[in-house]
């Protein structure tokens, strides 16, 4: 008779695609969020925890930038096998498309406007690369219900604000706004959008927003041969272009090119271009008005700026749009030095909604890239590159673990952040590798001769570490890293050896 099979082992890896956070990372993170929520809730957002979980239908058509239907989603379908299957369900993409669902689901008990903020990971079912997730977090605020532009210009500013608050100091970044209304009218001033019949030429304008969108990265001739018949790169790759004659091209190229030197001048130029086109000319006068009131608050060019090169490849905005982008130098993984880009972005969305209700509801909103955000502050030396851990009570006698058990209470009480050694406590050596690994600062130590003298040791493992490293034996002599003090002192001098490394 044959033996049975065994079941194979499942492999210990990550799947493809996501990634593992520990201790560090996910302290970093929630800092920052922190941070983030409290500039929110100082503009008066509320929080939202919506569900990770929607139906299918809900989303829409899925990725908004992804003209497939079924992409970029990680979706079933309840009961499929069953006679009657159930609904088709996904993880959110987004923490937008929930919010329309949940302001359509609860809008007779919603205030109008309603200002949410809502932090969480997301997870899009799309190919992985270098710094490409499939599960990411997304840190965003939306106002629903409010028309005005100054919706748009507080949204700016509070990203500004949130920015500066983690700590990107001003000048190492700026918050360009566009308005897709103007960039609709130079589509209908170079003949590829009319309004009477908007369908069409659809696919000539998707080429020339992604080509507006690459101007950063292909430079003006690149974008320019994009419009037109197409593009060769460099491993020879050929993309179709728009097809635009060389006189549609140049009024989209003037358009890349309008800003000026101050927003009232590039809105003039963007006057210009627009013509006659009613849809131009709103952008233009939205664009202003946003300047104005940015102004009025103590935002000026150097921190917010109008920008026509912005685009956003979301194609549900409506209305303004607005980037984040960190100006300052780092250097890629081949040694050349760039910027590291864009860390937020977001803009008005007045569709969204209406998809469940019938009716357009106006909102606009933003959202930050979390874990492209604490990049950015790695990049600029501003999150310490370890964290401590806790102080150890090691544990000399098995018989008196109470006594270590009221040690660490202390040490918690006082609001220190401690644990017993819980492992087998017969190596006192292995005892201190374990607070190696920990990252511990201080360890405890009272074996049965301190007990009865009334003493503690308490040892310094951040400078005993450095003396190992580097120091003599006449400097280690001189530089004791670990203390005899009363036990009633084990408080103060904990807290005392901790303050050095805070």
């Amino acid at each position: 008779m044959a033996k049975p099979k065994k079941t194979p082992r499942p492999k210990a890896e990550t799947p493809r695609g996501f990634r593992d956070y520990f201790g560090a990372d996910v302290t970093r993170r929630a800092e920052m969020l922190g941070k983030i929520a409290q500039v929110y809730h100082r503009y008066g957002f509320d929080a939202l925890e919506s569900s990770g979980v929607e139906r299918v239908e809900a989303l829409g058509k899925f990725l908004p930038d992804v003209d497939r239907p079924n992409a970029g989603v990680f979706a079933w379908q309840e009961d499929a096998e069953a006679d009657t299957p159930g609904d088709w369900l996904a993880l959110r993409y987004d923490l937008t498309a929930p919010l329309a669902r949940v302001y359509a689901q609860h809008r007779n008990d919603l205030p109008t406007p309603y200002r949410r903020y809502a932090m969480g990971p997301v997870w899009r079912n799309e190919k992985p690369g270098p710094g490409r997730f499939r599960q990411f977090y997304q840190c965003d605020a939306d106002t629903v219900g409010a028309s005005s532009v100054a919706a748009d210009a507080e949204i700016c500013a509070m990203l500004s604000d949130c920015l500066e608050e983690v700590g990107i100091e001003r000048g190492d970044y700026i918050v360009r706004v566009n308005n897709r209304k103007v960039l609709n009218g130079v589509m209908e001033v170079a003949g590829v959008l009319d309004p009477a019949n908007p369908d069409a030429m659809a696919h000539e304008r998707g080429i020339v927003l992604r080509a507006i969108d690459k101007l950063d990265r292909l430079g003006p001739d690149g974008v320019r041969a994009l419009l037109g018949a197409g593009r060769k790169d460099e491993s020879g790759d050929y993309t179709d272009g728009a097809g635009l004659t060389d006189a549609q091209a140049d009024v989209v190229m003037g358009f890349m090119q309008a800003k000026r030197d101050n927003g009232t001048d590039t809105c003039a130029r963007l006057r210009d271009l627009v013509g006659e086109s009613r849809t131009g000319l709103d952008g233009v006068a939205e664009l202003e008005t946003i300047a104005e009131l940015l102004a009025a608050g103590g935002y000026g060019p150097d921190r917010i700026e109008i920008d026509p090169s912005v685009v956003r490849g979301l194609g549900y905005y409506t209305g303004p749009v607005f980037e984040a982008e960190l100006t300052f130098e780092i250097t890629d993984d081949k040694g050349r030095p760039r910027n590291f880009g864009s860390v937020a972005g977001g803009g008005r969305y007045d569709d969204l909604v209406k998809r469940f209700t019938g009716q357009e509801v106006p909102a606009t909103g933003v959202s930050i890239g979390v874990d492209r955000l604490l990049a950015a502050l790695e990049a600029k030396g501003q999150l310490a590159t370890s964290e401590h851990g806790p102080v150890v009570v090691t544990v000399m006698d098995k018989a008196r673990m109470a006594d270590y058990q009221t040690m660490v209470a202390e040490l918690r009480q006082a609001g220190i952040r401690a644990e017993v050694y819980l492992g087998n406590p017969k190596s006192f050596g292995n005892q201190l590798k374990y607070a190696d690994k920990r990252q511990s600062p201080v360890a405890v130590i009272e074996g049965g001769d301190e007990h009865a003298a009334g003493v503690i040791q308490i040892k310094d493992l951040v400078l005993g570490a450095k003396i190992a490293e580097d120091a003599t034996l006449e400097e280690w002599k001189e530089r004791p890293s670990q203390y005899e003090v009363p036990r009633n002192q084990l408080v103060a001098k904990v807290r005392e050896i901790l303050e050095l490394y805070s």
